[in-house]
């Protein structure tokens, strides 16, 4: 699903025209990103949380030259869903479904 097609969605069920629900979307999406940009994780109860995590300084190789390279500590964003939000996926026939597709 797509963010025009997220949006479509939230449109129809809630009858607010598509400029507000596009406007309200990607003003989340930048609260989020300056407020990790900061240092900040984000926590959203029942849908899970956009954390920073760290990953350790370390050697890499280029294998194609033969040489090592040093990639130094630094941070990437991850999200974490919540344990109801996870249970509902494991117990959603409808994902099962699509994935017996696959």
């Amino acid at each position: 699903m797509t963010k025009a097609e997220v949006i479509a969605e939230i449109s129809t069920k809630t009858g607010i025209e598509k400029a507000d629900v596009l406007m309200t979307v990607e003003a989340f999406f930048k609260v989020v990103k300056d407020s990790m940009t900061e240092g900040n994780n984000i926590y959203v109860r029942g849908f899970g949380s956009f954390v920073n995590k760290k990953r350790a300084r370390k050697v890499a190789r280029n294998i194609s030259k033969n040489t090592s390279l040093i990639i130094e500590e630094h941070y990437i964003p991850s999200f974490k869903p919540s344990k109801t939000f996870v249970a509902k996926i494991k117990n959603s026939k409808k994902v099962k479904a699509v994935a017996d597709k696959a």
